[in-house]
């Protein structure tokens, strides 16, 4: 384990407990000493990881039984989501739940026969201890081993058949829309803003399909949805008030109090819901929100090779949100008198506090513009007093999925806020992606301590080819665009099953009992699911119609259960809403130095057109395009930077000025 590059691996690394990471020599031992396997995965910002790592695995009892009897292998489910996607689904089967840390046992050959998440170290609550599942796991596979073997090999079954399942072609109708969004209305928060009861998470995508919807049919009720939730997080305590940036989900139902760990997932998808927002309605509340997510992300989760970090802990030394709670007292103390109660006040913190006796910021009340200045003064004051505390453990690994979801986000804020140094930063993303990330033609799934090492899986291809698009979009670089084709084809030849008209998560693999296949968008867009939108965009781009079949294929194949479960397939939905749309097909002509090219591609950026491909073409770069079907026919007009606007191939009059497009964009 100490070889290791995983920060979480690498967490167990002194753990008294034997454990391997899942490499060809744990497997062979179990097969040789005919041991069951212990599986449990988790990763480094996992709150209840922490715990159960500290109750058990670092427990020399516990752990002498565990070495005895079993193969323990420890797994970070960041780097290897195709195992936590399968042994997920396995123990979500046994079990009906699921979650982290997760805890599997496996036969020798890789089959699950029995797990669990998180498990005390004792007896306690209903719940059977740790030791005594050691204690009858061991005990059933040494005594009732046929009938081990058979519910593995049941389970095994069940899960082949339902990764090999396609649904019912059932047609591809505006409707479907409709009925979704009906669904989301049913299930919204009118008071709090978001989805369900407490725990509440985020659901970035839902908010992206309302926007949709609203564009479509100037639906208000969508738009209400949208700007009331954004409203409420951005108020709550699951944005971190004085530094910028997400934590994960909240534990109750009004956004107060949340489960620490920040993501980077998380603030990739929500900082481009919000960008998308303050497109559709220019509330300074919105861009605030965009600007200081962005900025914490430069500030604190940037590798200086230009890669985006994942994670950082809710935990600090060992208390959950210690960095980021308050007493009232240390807020007096900080700002003294009379700024101290008008912070206090703004900011909901109260001498009893609001979270085990301290308080989470968030904002309680209206501010009037003569106190702006105070609140201001007091953020940067606890700002710079908060640095001074340990900070929450960083996972510093790279992955390439999360990266292209940022860098997606983050050069569109570039472009929409006219930010440079967000444009900077985009750029050298892109750049780290394809120099550090590509080997031998091959995207890799993760960077850590100068190695890139796992090969990718489908949502890392998918959506790094979606950040590259936007990076065209807003540069012009001829590279970006030339990769994304690039990573496409891979895509389709690495995970495109035509026969049975799906994606697979996942390249063939012998250690994998089940080729895994997730079709629900969850915390981040499924992989069939992204890798479905950006082929629906390379499509238009090129005129392919090769990439169109492949992606109408995956999307009428879950057609049958989008409208069922609208928050599981918020994704897919948006993926339809393209498909069922005439997209805008958008070329720009025109060097990208040329300020009047840069004029024209922020009129783009700024007109909310959730429906549209952009492609460019600058004479001065010699890695330019040049027979991209969008752009064949294209020229400059009168030697001026020029735009078409096209639907079907099939353009309106070229234009060279902002005022034009913006009417033709209208």
């Amino acid at each position: 384990m100490a070889k290791e590059t995983s920060p979480y691996l690498l967490q167990h690394a002194g753990n008294p407990v034997d454990w391997y990471p899942w490499s060809q020599e744990a497997l062979a031992r179990a097969q040789a000493e005919d041991r069951p396997i212990l599986l449990s995965i988790g990763y480094s910002a996992c709150h209840w990881c922490h715990v159960m790592a500290h109750e058990s695995f670092e427990n020399a009892e516990i752990a002498s039984f565990m070495n005895a009897h079993f193969v323990n292998i420890k797994v970070d489910r960041e780097e290897r989501p195709d195992l936590d996607e399968l042994y997920m689904a396995a123990t979500q089967a046994m079990t009906g739940r699921g979650g982290w840390p997760l805890n599997v046992f496996l036969t020798p050959e890789r089959k699950p026969f029995y797990g669990g998440t998180y498990f005390p170290p004792e007896d306690r609550g209903g719940m059977a201890g740790f030791p005594r599942v050691l204690r009858t796991v061991a005990d059933a596979y040494r005594e009732r081993r046929e009938e081990v073997e058979r519910a593995a090999e049941q389970l095994t079954e069940a899960l082949s058949r339902q990764t090999e399942s396609v649904g019912g072609r059932a047609p591809l109708a505006p409707d479907v829309l409709a009925h979704a969004c009906r669904a989301l209305e049913t299930s919204f928060d009118q008071e709090n803003g978001g989805f369900d009861a407490a725990p509440k998470f985020p659901q970035s995508m839902a908010l992206e399909l309302l926007m949709r919807r609203f564009h479509r049919t100037e639906d208000e009720a969508a738009w209400r949805m949208v700007e009331r939730t954004l409203e409420k997080m951005a108020r709550g305590g699951i944005y971190d008030q004085l530094g910028g940036g997400f934590h994960r989900y909240a534990t109750d139902a009004r956004w107060l109090v949340p489960h620490f760990e920040k993501m980077l997932y998380d603030n990739a998808l929500l900082s481009q819901a919000y960008l998308h927002g303050y497109v559709l309605s220019s509330r300074p509340l919105f861009r605030s929100a965009v600007e200081e997510t962005l900025d914490y992300v430069l500030r604190e989760m940037t590798d200086r090779r230009g890669g985006f970090y994942s994670a950082q802990d809710a935990d600090t030394e060992g208390v959950e949100g210690k960095y980021y709670v308050w007493t009232a007292a240390e807020i007096r103390e900080a700002l003294g008198g009379e700024d101290a109660r008008v912070f206090n006040e703004y900011y909901g913190a109260t001498e009893e506090g609001n979270f085990e006796g301290r308080n989470i910021l968030h904002v309680a009340g209206e501010l009037p513009e003569e106190k702006r200045g105070t609140i201001e003064r007091g953020r940067a004051l606890l700002r710079a007093r908060r640095e001074g505390r340990v900070r929450p453990g960083r996972d510093e690994k790279v992955i390439a999925s999360w990266n292209g979801l940022m860098l997606a986000s983050l050069a569109e804020a570039a472009c929409v806020l006219e930010r440079a140094d967000y444009l900077t930063a985009a750029q050298a993303n892109g750049s780290f992606l394809l120099n550090s990330m590509v080997k031998k033609g091959q995207l890799k799934h993760t960077f850590k301590d100068g190695e890139s090492k796992i090969d990718g899986f489908l949502p890392d291809y998918a959506l790094v080819i979606e950040g590259l698009l936007m990076l065209h979009q807003v540069t012009g670089g001829g590279e970006w665009l030339r990769e994304a084709f690039r990573l496409a084809e891979t895509m389709i030849d690495r995970f495109w099953d035509d026969g049975a008209g799906l994606f697979y998560d996942a390249k063939r693999s012998d250690d994998l009992v089940v080729r895994p296949r997730s079709i629900y968008d969850g915390a981040t867009p499924s992989g069939p699911s992204a890798a479905t939108m950006v082929l629906l965009k390379l499509a238009k781009l090129a005129d392919n119609s090769d990439y169109e079949r492949i992606a109408e294929t995956a999307l009428a194949g879950i057609a049958d259960s989008l409208a069922r479960y609208s928050l599981g397939f918020s994704h897919w939905l948006c993926a339809l809403d393209f498909h069922l749309s005439e997209p805008k097909e958008i070329a720009v002509v025109g060097p990208s130095s040329d300020p009047a090219t840069s004029e024209l591609i922020s009129t783009i950026c700024n007109t909310w057109l959730p429906n549209k491909v952009v492609a460019r073409y600058d004479p001065d770069d010699p890695k330019a395009m040049k027979g991209l079907a969008l752009l064949a026919g294209r020229p400059m007009v009168a030697g001026r930077p020029t735009a078409y606007v096209c639907q079907r191939y099939t353009c309106r009059t070229p234009v060279t000025d902002a005022a034009s497009l913006a009417e033709q964009l209208r």
